[in-house]
């Protein structure tokens, strides 16, 4: 079809770690094999597009960050349209399709594209096609592709082509109707069983986002007497199936090697979120006993130097590297263990066909190889579909091969979730199941996300405690699997415990330092913004505390800084507070057991405790949970929220506590009002919009 023959749709996304525009250069890439052009752009670059005057259908894919706000790069766009002195038919002239991005193990799911897409309604836009809203929990991919094949007729239909011209355009009916009617895109070629024929060939595919794969006898690559699938084994359908699998992205990086001399950059270059504190760790305590499943850690912070402050509730980020091991091995089975120490040299390659390539803002220009594999890149992310894509031309062996075509294909979705997704499968895992697979450093730069600092809870109090700051965490264990014969600590918790060793264990570092003291070990943190939880400004509010395990870390500082607000201000009205606190076993790992100091000096006035896995004699077993717990003081519940106006607060663990303290609070309010338990939900989503139901959660 003649390029002049495209129809153009002006496509957006917004993005804070790379999804969103992944998804839409995914869409850029497809739309010329339909006959269509993407004008795409960033949703910040608003001198580049004007939706005032935009005529052509847009397109918009928006993800969500923090705990349910627009990415960084939407906030200018949402504060725009939220500008309440626009009429309602401000953008009736405007057609769009919005896919959103989010996470359902928080709680404002896709909130990012929630309000941006609310707003345009409410302006008069109009759908030309269904909201998609993709859950990252579960797996983007399963909203996402379906979203996308649909996307090329819905946009066919809603430009205001007539019928005679649709002859002109049949090209891209085919295609674009193909994606509905019947599987003839792809072309089911039966051939033998030859291996030179696992080729991945392309000519003659109509569609870049479904190239063809020729049918291969994988009894040729793999034991017959395997019967069941794994990382690199797959069994019939999928075995023996043609596989739609994603268009190559274009390469856009270029390294260049050079020599060891010079310097690497400051860490605080490599964040864009704020200013950074370089920071003395000066305690460091195990809360839980030897014996104890988790391992749970308090850190103490020495920001007595900086202008550092913080409010008990809020969070903060610490910069971590990849363990160093694994950066080592890493290094070795790309074959560049005697080029870690030289600098290397990243920039845009020159003639790329990928739209809007740019330098990646978290990639040093020049810097050594070894940094950049230990500071700025995730090397432990679970591999995108893309990124297994690319790593099908990296690789020679012809097994090898079809099974990673298999894991990026549409019809190997169900095996990428269970072995690679949900088994947290990472590029060395992939690299070791499939040894002649040899990626270039371009191409790690190109699909290894961002090496994100990670997030704590402040669990201190500037009153109680000044120029310190403490918080808690479990070090996080992944065990062995299958695709991985050694367990893991996760990222940051594992290089913290490491780093404090000596502090934990000060008599073993005497020994190995010959009665020196132990080096002062600092980190580099900065500040979490927009948080909201916060105590009531009001000291006369009370309020709840729900907080198992390391959930109950903020809580310390509350209850730090009330004691201190009670101690200066004797006159005040304090309200009641209430702490649901739980863990497994009372003895070895109930983390803060002077929580009975701030009960008896009157901080708190309720503490209420339970213990999941010890054994009880009573005749009636007590609760196990704290949202068992909490259904026993209903009436205290729905008083302290309703009649008193209070607070409730959650933190700790989503899936498996959080959701059930709301079922619990749902399920008093309904019996405590009478109403049904539609009602109820309404009036806890009432408390969460008035920030009087609180949750710092994580998944």
């Amino acid at each position: 079809m003649c390029c002049d023959l495209k129809r153009r749709f002006l496509l957006l996304y917004a993005t804070q770690k790379g999804q969103a525009k992944a998804i839409a250069e995914e869409i850029w890439q497809q739309a010329g094999a339909h006959g269509l052009e993407a004008d795409m752009h960033c949703m910040s670059e608003m001198d580049k597009y004007n939706l005032e005057t935009e005529k052509d259908p847009v397109v918009i894919v928006i993800s969500t960050t923090g705990t349910g706000d627009p990415p960084d790069t939407a906030r200018k766009f949402v504060k725009q349209i939220q500008d309440t002195t626009l009429p309602p038919d401000h953008f009736a002239h405007l057609q769009y399709g919005l896919l959103g991005l989010g996470d359902s193990e928080y709680t404002f799911f896709c909130n990012g594209g929630k309000t941006v897409d609310r707003r345009l309604q409410e302006l008069g836009a109009r759908h030309f096609y269904d909201t998609g809203l993709a859950d990252d929990c579960v797996g983007l991919e399963l909203v996402v592709d379906p979203w996308i094949d649909g996307l090329w007729l819905a946009l066919k239909e809603a430009f205001p082509l007539q019928k005679e011209k649709e002859g002109m355009s049949s090209d891209v009916d085919a295609v674009s109707g193909s994606l509905f009617s019947a599987p003839h895109i792809i072309r089911e070629l039966n051939l033998s069983s030859e291996v030179q024929n696992l080729k991945l060939e392309d000519e003659g595919v109509t569609s870049s986002d479904a190239l063809t794969q020729k049918r291969v006898n994988i009894n040729l690559v793999a034991s017959t007497t395997d019967t069941e699938p794994s990382l690199v084994h797959s069994v019939p359908p999928i075995s023996q199936s043609a596989l739609n699998i994603p268009a190559l992205p274009p390469e856009y990086i270029e390294v260049q090697f050079q020599d060891t001399h010079g310097e690497n950059p400051h860490l605080s270059s490599l964040i864009s979120e704020g200013t950074t504190f370089e920071v003395p760790v000066t305690k460091a305590v195990q809360l839980t006993r030897e014996d104890a499943i988790k391992t749970a850690l308090l850190l103490e912070l020495d920001i007595a130097d900086t202008v550092f402050d913080y409010q008990p509730g809020d969070a903060f980020y610490v910069i971590c590297p990849n363990n160093g091991n694994e950066v080592e091995e890493l290094l070795h089975v790309l074959g560049l263990s005697e080029k870690g120490e030289y600098f290397v040299c990243v920039k845009v390659k020159q003639g790329t066909k990928k739209k809007g390539a740019t330098h990646p803002q978290h990639i040093p220009e020049r810097s050594t190889l070894k940094f950049l594999l230990t500071w700025c890149l995730e090397i432990r992310a679970i591999p995108k579909k893309a990124f297994l894509r690319v790593l099908v031309e990296c690789t020679s062996d012809v097994g090898e091969k079809r099974r990673l075509q298999e894991l990026c294909s549409r019809q190997g979705a169900s095996d990428y979730t269970r072995f690679i997704r949900d088994s947290n499968v990472c590029l060395l895992d992939l690299l070791h199941a499939f040894p002649s697979c040899k990626p270039s450093l371009n191409l790690l730069i190109e699909h290894l996300p961002k090496l994100q600092a990670r997030p704590y809870s402040v669990s201190s109090s500037n009153l109680y405690q000044p120029g310190k700051l403490c918080f808690v965490f479990n070090i996080v264990e992944f065990p062995a699997s299958p695709a991985r014969p050694l367990s893991r600590k996760g990222v940051c918790t594992g290089w913290l415990a490491e780093l404090v060793a000596p502090l934990l264990h000060p008599n073993k570092n005497a020994l190995d330092t010959k009665g020196g003291s132990p080096s002062t070990e600092k980190i580099s943190i900065f500040a979490r913004p927009n948080n909201t939880f916060h105590l009531p400004a009001d000291a006369s509010v009370p309020f709840m505390m729900v907080g198992p395990g390391t959930g109950i870390s903020p809580f310390i500082g509350f209850l730090q800084h009330r004691q201190k607000l009670r101690e200066a201000h004797t006159d005040w009205e304090f309200g009641e507070t209430w702490l649901f606190f739980g863990c497994r076993h009372q003895d070895r790992d109930y983390l803060f057991k002077q929580l009975r100091c701030f009960l008896e000096n009157g901080t708190l006035t309720h503490l209420k405790v339970c213990f999941s896995r010890d054994s009880s004699t009573a005749e009636v077993a007590p609760p196990k949970y704290v949202q068992d717990v909490i259904r026993l003081y209903a009436k205290e519940v729905a008083r302290v929220l309703l009649k008193e106006r209070g607070y409730f607060y959650v933190c700790g663990d989503k899936k498996h506590m959080a959701d059930g303290v709301s079922d619990a609070v749902v399920d008093i309010l309904s019996m405590e009002m009478e109403v049904d338990k539609l009602e109820a939900m309404k009036i806890l989503a009432m408390l969460r919009e008035t920030n009087r139901y609180l949750q710092d959660v994580w998944s």
